[in-house]
């Protein structure tokens, strides 16, 4: 077993490092605080050659494996998670669909403007009544000669103001008594296609949500996205590179929680000590660098596995359940740390403690991810 990173991950994660330190933390509460989008970072990244990390070059992309995408993700998060939730998606979730299962029309069409930063991703899935029972999926897409005729609505879609089209689910027909999924690809300009942003968030509040609403929205029967009635199937692979990415999330947020911690507890004095020479404080600063280091593993082993080419559902969901739940864990720890202090937006904690939530619920909740786990360990 070799834990070391290639040279090509090693420079990755130098440069995305400095460049979030010097490009992305400047400006991360003021973000939160107005809930502006950081449009001039993801130009900024996509003239790195980030934007499309790990796809084809002959696509635009980089052609880097997941670890690097892992790398990105962490290290954006540590900065600025709703910065590494926008990055995210806009692989895991935009670009990833599209290079798997895209014709390379579709992929000339629609893989490229993402890999060069000109769209960013976004992927239709979440319904009012369908979340984690994707299977309550209520929009249809109807054939009529060649095209299909699109009616529904999805909700907490990430990067859709942004994006200049984007894979959705639909009910295609039914098969067995069952509804028959399929993804297509839909231009978020088509007549009938309406984005709405008004949500009122807890956390990531320079990320953009959405509500999408499509009424009569017409699209050439090209636009399906693999074969009719794989929608279900092709979501779920989706869902798992998504999952990594979570995870990679989890331990930027997490580490940021423990630098400032860290920081912290050597500055502050009291009955004339500094914090961090009381033992409370050295066992609990011990436990967040150790659920660090494993989440941390974690998330680099689905990912190399998934680059092997090698079954990693069941670590894609361990690694984002364990991931998400020690970062609420050690967010919370680090508010607590800092007293009055961590209560107050100054100190940042407080908003690593409200990004980090989000992470138990979206790309499937942690009640998802045991139902997982425990099927993939035999346990059904």
């Amino acid at each position: 077993m070799n834990f070391d990173l290639t040279s090509e991950q090693t420079m990755i994660r130098q440069t995305i490092r400095e460049f979030a330190r010097e490009e992305v933390a400047p400006g991360a509460v003021e973000r939160d605080r107005n809930q502006q989008f950081p449009r001039e970072i993801f130009q900024k990244l996509a003239e790195l050659g980030m934007m499309g990390l790990p796809f084809p070059e002959e696509y635009g992309g980089a052609g880097a494996d997941t670890i690097s995408f892992a790398i990105v993700t962490e290290e954006l998060s540590r900065a600025c998670a709703s910065t590494g939730i926008t990055y995210s998606a806009h692989i895991s979730l935009g670009g990833a669909p599209i290079n798997m299962f895209g014709t390379p029309e579709q992929k000339e069409k629609y893989l490229v403007p993402i890999c060069t930063g000109e769209s960013l991703g976004a992927f239709g899935l979440t319904e009012p009544n369908a979340g984690s029972d994707a299977g309550g999926t209520k929009t249809a897409a109807v054939l009529d000669g060649d095209e299909y005729v699109i009616n529904g609505n999805k909700c907490f879609i990430t990067n859709a103001s942004f994006a200049k089209h984007l894979a959705l689910t639909a009910v295609t027909g039914e098969k067995d008594g069952e509804k028959e999924i399929s993804a297509i690809i839909v231009p978020t300009d088509a007549e009938g296609f309406t984005i709405i942003k008004d949500y009122e968030k807890m956390g990531l509040h320079a990320s953009d949500t959405t509500e999408l609403v499509l009424e009569d929205v017409r699209v050439g029967k090209e636009n399906l996205l693999g074969k009719k009635g794989e929608g279900f199937k092709q979501f779920l692979q989706t869902l798992d590179g998504g999952r990594i990415g979570i995870g990679a999330m989890a331990v930027g947020i997490a580490q940021a929680a423990f630098d400032k911690s860290l920081q912290y507890v050597k500055e502050r004095r009291q009955f004339g000590k500094t914090l961090s020479q009381f033992q409370v404080t050295q066992f609990k600063m011990a436990d967040m660098a150790m659920k660090i280091e494993l989440a941390r593993n974690m998330v680099y082993k689905a990912a190399w596995l998934k680059d092997q080419g090698r079954p990693f559902s069941k670590e894609a969901s361990m690694c984002k359940l364990f991931a998400s739940e020690i970062c609420m864990e050690i967010t919370d720890q680090a508010v607590q740390l800092h007293g009055g202090y961590g209560y107050m937006r100054e100190y940042e904690v407080e908003r690593m403690m409200r990004d980090a939530k989000l992470l138990e619920i979206g790309e499937g909740t942690s009640e998802v991810q045991r139902m997982v786990i425990a099927r993939e360990v035999g346990c059904h």
